[in-house]
């Protein structure tokens, strides 16, 4: 059986609706990343963090919840702290998506049964909201952050441009534009919700 883990990466979040409080508005953010990948049925959840945000990893944390300590917020090393902890396949997610649906982590990892690496963009852009691999990495995978990656950058690094499936795409709350981009009738994202005002 094939092991999959999926790891909120928490990423810089650089801006914050006015009125809210920054480091609160990104708690809300990644805590209701991790709290989608906690119900996933299909792969473990996990978090990464660099050191100055280890105590917010701790803090979404759901019991039992792998952290991965990272040097820096890029794909590389998340995806070899999967690899050193067993598994198959990982993919690793901005967590400043709270509302992402569950069916988007799912075909984000469905590819890898015939790709090396799947990559979701972010809309509407720059950077991607997740990217899926095989693991070990394949050497020819950047590494690069999630703001800087884009499915052209991983296939021009790739020997074959096809060795990247690009899978459906989703918004990170990154701006204003983002913001109104959140729909209340969707399940999840609970936290930011309620920082928003309900």
């Amino acid at each position: 059986m094939v092991k999959r883990i999926v790891v909120a990466l928490l990423v810089p979040v650089p801006w914050h609706p006015p009125g809210t409080d920054a480091a609160a508005w990104r708690a809300a953010l990644a805590e209701d990343v991790a709290d989608l990948l906690a119900r996933l049925a299909q792969a473990e959840p996990a978090i990464a963090a660099v050191p100055a945000d280890r105590a917010l990893a701790e803090e979404i944390a759901w019991p039992g919840m792998r952290i991965y300590d990272v040097p820096a917020p890029t794909l590389r090393p998340v995806l070899a702290a999967a690899a050193a902890d067993g598994f198959d396949e990982a993919a690793v997610l901005a967590a400043d998506a709270p509302d992402v649906p569950g069916m988007i982590i799912g075909k984000l990892l469905r590819p890898l049964s015939a790709k090396p690496v799947a990559v979701a963009p972010a809309v509407p852009g720059p950077g991607v909201l997740g990217v899926a691999a095989r693991l070990p990495l394949p050497d020819w995978v950047p590494d690069l952050d999630l703001d800087a990656a884009t499915p052209m950058a991983l296939r021009r690094t790739a020997p074959q441009p096809s060795l990247v499936e690009s899978t459906p795409d989703w918004h990170r709350l990154r701006g204003p534009a983002e913001l109104a981009a959140l729909d209340p009738a969707l399940e999840g994202w609970e936290t930011t919700r309620t920082l928003l005002g309900g």
